[in-house]
């Protein structure tokens, strides 16, 4: 079965509840601009630019807003404690078992995942008509605007979530609720995130930090989607760990893609975190001593900066 297919039949069988990539539609806009083009279009055809990279990107930006907005609500859920959690209770957000939980989350990667293979799909088919690299350009583009669902944290932390709770629940009768094409993989000492959908997509998120080259630890999750240790995060945006990244100035880059302005909305991936301190043992205990060593060396000299301004020496 063709994909165009199976990806209608996903869409249909959650009641057009939420947002979806409108191939029909593009597909319709790709071939009125066969007929009114040259039978090789240009790189910029004046009929698709005007309508299929700008309905593609409204798509996009609604996707990834519907996705982030459940995933978030999810794991405040999962993971909410003490007062936070009969806060919660008291507005109505636990009346999901624990099995529902389990079951939204692996809806929610499988969105993701089936959005990111109908976006790639799409714009390789533009490419394909066009003889041109336009829609490689257009998802670079989209990426340096954040639209890329791939590129959000809450699908790392997802994906954590359903490795951690296959590991705690494994015994229990809600097993196979659970999405086992989600895997903590090894690779030369070198952790990753896999996904797989339809034996045919797979993803890999790199869990090394390009900074001090090692397991992240303690990670947060950047705007444009790439993944550092917190203290390393900090080092590169020219902020304290007191200060934090809220603090880092709009021109502070990424240390890998070298975007601008991708520390305010940094955020911390806490069901990671919990998922590589029992993996990897060994490592976490002797990186939390050192984390623990150079936060209070920062915390003593921030409070001694703030003593020597407040005396004006």
């Amino acid at each position: 079965m063709k994909f165009c297919k199976t990806y209608q039949r996903y869409i249909q069988g959650h009641g057009h509840k939420l947002p979806a990539v409108g191939f029909k539609k593009l597909k319709k806009t790709m071939k009125r601009c066969r007929r009114v083009s040259t039978p090789t279009c240009p790189d910029h055809c004046r009929v698709c630019d005007g309508t299929f990279f700008p309905s593609l990107l409204k798509e996009m930006s609604e996707i990834v807003g519907c996705f982030n907005q459940r995933a978030q609500k999810l794991l405040e859920v999962h993971l909410a404690s003490g007062f936070r959690k009969y806060f919660l209770m008291l507005k109505g957000k636990f009346h999901r078992n624990h099995t529902g939980l389990i079951q939204e989350g692996k809806d929610l990667v499988i969105y993701a995942l089936i959005n990111a293979i109908a976006i790639r799909k799409i714009l390789k088919k533009y490419d394909k008509i066009h003889y041109s690299k336009q829609g490689q350009l257009f998802k670079s583009k989209v990426q340096t605007m954040h639209k890329e669902i791939l590129q959000s944290p809450w699908l790392s932390e997802l994906i954590a979530l359903h490795i951690n709770l296959r590991e705690t629940k494994a015994k229990s009768r809600e097993a196979s609720a659970l999405f086992h094409g989600c895997y903590l993989t090894f690779k030369d000492g070198k952790p990753s995130l896999t996904c797989e959908l339809f034996d045919s997509f797979k993803i890999d998120i790199n869990l090394t930090c390009s900074i001090c080259l090692d397991t992240v630890f303690d990670p947060v999750s950047l705007a444009c989607g790439h993944i550092f240790c917190y203290t390393c995060a900090c080092l590169a945006a020219s902020v304290t760990i007191v200060d934090g990244l809220k603090a880092a100035k709009s021109k502070a880059k990424c240390a890998l893609c070298r975007q601008q302005g991708v520390y305010e909305d940094a955020m911390h991936l806490e069901e990671l975190n919990i998922l590589l301190g029992r993996r990897c043992k060994e490592y976490w205990e002797q990186r939390l001593r050192m984390e623990r060593k150079e936060r209070v060396k920062q915390v003593k000299e921030h409070w001694e900066t703030q003593c020597k301004m407040f005396v004006g020496i």
